[in-house]
């Protein structure tokens, strides 16, 4: 089976439409004036150029956006446990700078490898797609490599003045919803969250947060509280991008200078793919909406990885974090067949 060799983005809206870029693309340092762009960055912003300009793109419904994508068999892929050793020891690292008063929450990632017997972008892209609500699928393949994914967390939504977004934190098995409902660790790890958010809001008018409310994406159940505004001045999407990511959700709190060097030191060591947990977004004709890139598969040639992040404070406990850690990567790989390396 053939890989794709022309360039492609997508992003899912709530709205039940998907935006589809088709290359060759434009970088450009600014979002343009008018039209449609993809905005595509490592967790760190380093990009100078993160805005991309599809040749062409279409809008279509989300139903009918599965289609467009290869949709043959999916392989069996291989995959290999991760070492526990190097999360243990980057977990030691991260509770005594929680001692220290240096953090009061981070978030490490895990990263599971594989490999593919054909081309990912052949059927990795169909399966992400094949998600329904409230996950929302998305995706950048180009030149045998990429990734795809269908997170639940949008970082935020701005039309007309109206800012959406949402807090998402805390997880557990959709078994266990009954005691995740009152589980100390889980709740305070999530208003860390929220309230950091609405911290940050405040200045641009009023945010209103709605209760919190659990997630359910019938494998895994998170905590939620969608939060909206109405912007009393104007704020633009790089502006927004740059107040609101990384959410605690899965960045340092309290989020400053030495809290995100020692973040991104981390996420090195532990083999994090740059892209994991950055912004991915589509600029529609002055609306703007952009997801946090969770849940997903990274791809180079024939070698996947799928990094899962755990979000650690000062009641967190390494064997509970690193069943987190598998719980959500096992979620990412439920539509594929999958076989540990060697057996």
């Amino acid at each position: 089976m053939e890989a794709r060799e022309a360039p492609m983005a997508w992003l899912e809206r709530r709205d039940g439409s998907v935006l589809l870029g088709y290359g060759p693309f434009t970088a450009s340092a600014e979002p343009p004036a008018e039209g449609v762009a993809f905005h595509l960055s490592d967790f760190a912003l380093r990009q100078s150029a993160p805005w991309q300009v599809p040749a062409r793109w279409e809008r279509v419904a989300a139903a009918d956006f599965p289609t467009r994508l290869p949709a043959g068999p999916v392989p069996d892929c291989e995959f290999r446990a991760p070492d526990a050793t190097p999360f243990s020891e980057v977990f030691q690292e991260v509770m005594g700078c929680i001692h220290a008063g240096l953090f009061e929450k981070t978030v490490p990632v895990v990263t599971e490898e594989g490999r593919s017997p054909i081309p990912p972008e052949c059927f990795i892209p169909h399966a992400m797609a094949s998600h329904r609500p409230p996950l929302m699928s998305y995706g950048w393949i180009e030149h045998g490599r990429g990734f795809a994914g269908a997170s639940p967390e949008l970082l935020f939504s701005l039309n007309n003045g109206r800012l959406e977004t949402m807090a998402l934190a805390g997880t557990a098995r959709s078994e266990d919803r009954d005691v995740f409902a009152v589980d100390e660790k889980e709740i305070r790890e999530h208003e860390y969250v929220a309230q950091s958010l609405m911290a940050k809001l405040i200045d641009l008018g009023t945010p209103v947060r709605s209760p919190r409310e659990i997630l359910d994406l019938t494998n895994i159940v998170h905590f939620l509280s969608p939060i909206r505004m109405e912007l009393s001045g104007a704020a633009t999407p790089p502006d927004l991008i740059k107040r609101l990511h990384p959410t605690p959700a899965l960045g340092p709190l309290p989020r400053n200078e030495t809290t995100m060097r020692k973040l991104l030191e981390w996420r090195q060591r532990l083999g994090c793919p740059g892209e994991f947990g950055a912004p991915f977004g589509v600029l529609d004709h002055g609306r703007f909406d952009a997801v946090v890139a969770i849940r997903g598969i990274w791809w180079r040639q024939n070698s996947i990885r799928i990094p899962s992040g755990c979000g650690i404070i000062e009641a967190s406990r390494l064997v509970n974090e690193w069943r987190e850690l598998r719980l959500k990567r096992e979620a990412v790989k439920e539509p594929l067949r999958c076989r540990r390396m060697g057996g």
